[in-house]
């Protein structure tokens, strides 16, 4: 009676690498690719997928180093704390990421759902079952979709991994259909007619790459995932950094032969205006009744996204609960099914209610936007401090060619951030102040940090 409840390490290679990728493909891809046709104005889009998938491997050297000497519950959560000192400025910065996470997990988690109802009224657009909620049939289906989500996530994580593995499995089936659909109607004519003066490297070039970059880079987050479950993975050490580089690979490559099979098909001035982009891509390759069957699998991609997206993002706030750094009840674990449940039923409790008052289009800048500076940025700078302080011994995976890595890394999510735009960046900074006030509120109150005078309390707690 007197133990305290701990996650279960039920984990593999197969299932984490199933995780991220459920995570990264999601309803992203098939959403922002007329947008980066758009801002490229051409098939050199291709660039813009490059140059989301070098951030992500470039970053994903952080994240590999930091979860493999770090593996437990929350991540970034961790990793800021301990970087940063949990008894002094690792309070604050740990403190903020949890802040950003309460709308931004949520956010991340919702935009997934809505981004399902959207494809799913290629079934509903035209039936009375538009009236039958007057007018809010998107909204509505995304609520369900994170009851439902938070139905599966409520056992034992054996269960959960195994469930991973069969909706990566569609995943990775549905592009590599797409791939092959593209391969068999292919059209290189149409893929390299690039308009005139377009390798004229001008600012106006460098700032639709940013624009562009932004939605590739947005289609990509999630190689992390594995981070947040560290707490729940066996021989962590070796299967974090395993887990986030194949799937980064892995995902690069099939979404460049992806958007290539389609601008092979699909000139780019029609696909940059197309709304459903890959079921005109469908209709062309394979006719007209196939394009059900690609939306219904476009449905489980993103469904399957939203499932692991909500998994990793339930870890973060039981972590700092057990850290003291947030309300206790969160760091409360099922008594036979051994997960964050409180922490699981808050985080989709937030999401339904986001998903009723938000729309796709508001929360994608805005969601990388808030995550840049602290997660991203915040965490490639605690690396380097860790490296310092800490000897080899404590950081059993080592990047290549560090620090270069790190310093790509940091200059990519500046350039990220900044391309989001003028309001997101402004309501990211304002959130962070928001965060700053509370936290020095909270912790004038309980006398922590840095109103104690001293760390000896922080450093027990770390500690232990």
């Amino acid at each position: 009676m007197s133990e305290t409840p701990t996650l279960e390490r039920g984990l593999g290679l197969a299932e984490a690498t199933s995780l991220n990728m459920t995570f990264m493909v999601g309803i992203g891809p098939f959403v922002v690719i007329p947008f980066v046709v758009q801002a490229m104005h051409g098939p050199q889009c291709l660039i813009a997928w490059v140059a989301g998938a070098l951030l992500a491997l470039f970053d994903g050297c952080i994240w590999a180093e930091l979860g493999a000497a770090m593996p437990a519950a929350g991540g970034s959560y961790v990793f800021l704390r301990e970087a940063y000192g949990p008894g002094r400025w690792g309070r604050l910065m740990s403190f903020l990421f949890i802040w950003q996470t309460l709308f931004q997990g949520p956010l991340s988690v919702a935009s997934g759902s809505l981004g399902f109802a959207r494809y799913a009224t290629y079934f509903t657009s035209g039936t009375r079952t538009e009236n039958w909620f007057g007018g809010h049939l998107e909204q509505a289906m995304a609520g369900a979709i994170v009851l439902l989500v938070l139905a599966l996530l409520y056992r034992r994580i054996q269960t959960v991994g195994k469930i991973s593995i069969v909706l990566c499995v569609i995943v990775v089936g549905t592009i590599l259909w797409l791939i092959y659909g593209g391969a068999t109607h292919f059209n290189s004519r149409q893929v390299f007619s690039v308009p005139a003066g377009t390798w004229n490297l001008s600012w106006l070039f460098f700032a639709g790459l940013g624009h562009a970059s932004v939605q590739t880079v947005y289609s990509g987050l999630g190689y992390y995932n594995v981070a947040n479950l560290g707490g729940e993975l066996k021989d962590p050490a070796r299967n974090i950094p395993r887990a986030i580089f194949i799937s980064i690979l892995a995902i690069a490559v099939l979404y460049l032969a992806m958007q290539t099979s389609i601008l092979g098909v699909i000139p780019w001035q029609e696909a940059e205006n197309a709304k459903a982009v890959v079921s005109l891509f469908v209709e062309r390759t394979f006719g007209a009744h196939w394009a059900a069957l690609a939306t219904a699998l476009i449905l489980v991609t993103a469904f399957g996204s939203v499932f692991a997206a909500t998994l990793g993002y339930s870890r973060i706030p039981y972590a700092a609960a057990l850290d003291g750094n947030f309300f206790s009840v969160f760091g409360r674990v099922h008594p036979t099914k051994r997960f964050p449940n409180i922490s699981l039923i808050a985080l989709c409790a937030t999401a339904f209610v986001f998903c009723l008052w938000l729309s796709l289009i508001d929360v994608i800048r805005a969601i990388l936007a808030m995550r840049c500076l602290i997660q991203f940025v915040g965490q490639a700078i605690g690396l380097v401090i860790l490296r310092r302080r800490w000897g080899r011994e404590r950081m059993p995976f080592r990047m290549w060619l560090y620090p270069l890595p790190v310093i790509i890394a940091i200059a990519g999510w500046i350039g990220i951030f900044i391309s989001t735009g003028k309001k997101p960046m402004l309501a990211s900074l304002a959130a962070m102040v928001a965060g700053i006030l509370v936290y020095l509120s909270r912790a004038g109150i309980l006398k922590q940090w840095p109103f104690d005078g001293a760390t000896g309390d922080a450093a027990k707690v770390a500690a232990s």
